[in-house]
């Protein structure tokens, strides 16, 4: 055997034995408040816990939400979070406690801008999950902030899921005493809702969600 056939053979076993480069996962960040922070149960069984345990190893799901946290809290945070995770999908779901706080709507919706900006200034793509007012709040001020999701989605050209609590607000049996928080019932079909605006995006960012049915 010539030395150069040695260290051609040195190198392919080298090759054989090197174990497999992994695939990157897309990174998901979940910006949100009590709504998505699990508040009064289990964090496993809250609707991001289920989303976690659903794409398993195929994407990496990060959970920056916050009980409390309002539009202008998760625009502070917002940038060093990019920085540190650097997402390939961002979920924006605040909104509720702005709201509940009688905050001006064009404020929130200046919030929500630039927590837009940053993420597509790093090349995430952004996902809005909107809310609804309570109807004592009156329904001049629901509709204002309903409207700030509809303007956002369309000038950003951004998925928009209208309402994250469909079929699950002022169902019996699906919220907690207080009636803002969901049960551990409600989780699931609050991902129901969500996974279909969060699908496609994972399938673009090479996710294999074959086997991520919804169940």
């Amino acid at each position: 055997m010539t030395r150069a056939t040695a260290r051609w053979l040195v190198v392919l076993l080298a090759l054989v034995a090197a174990p497999a480069i992994a695939e990157p996962r897309p990174v998901i960040l979940i910006m949100g408040d009590s709504l998505s922070a699990a508040y009064g149960i289990e964090q496993e069984a809250g609707w991001v816990g289920l989303l976690e345990a659903r794409l398993d190893t195929t994407a990496k799901v990060i959970n920056a939400s916050i009980s409390g946290e309002t539009s202008s809290g998760g625009a502070s945070r917002l940038p060093e979070l990019l920085g540190q995770h650097e997402p390939d999908i961002v979920l924006l779901e605040l909104g509720g406690n702005d709201g509940l706080r009688g905050l001006p709507p064009t404020q929130f919706e200046a919030n929500m801008r630039r927590m837009i900006e940053a993420s597509l200034a790093v090349d995430a793509e952004v996902v809005l999950l909107g809310i609804d007012i309570p109807p004592n709040y009156g329904q001049a001020y629901r509709n204002a902030f309903a409207d700030v999701f509809v303007r956002l989605a369309d000038d950003y050209d951004l998925p928009l899921l209208p309402f994250l609590l469909e079929d699950v607000a002022l169902v019996d049996g699906l919220m907690q005493d207080d009636g803002i928080h969901p049960t551990t019932e409600a989780q699931p079909i609050i991902l129901d809702n969500v996974w279909p605006v969060l699908e496609p995006l994972l399938e673009r960012n090479g996710t294999d969600i074959a086997e991520q049915a919804v169940e």
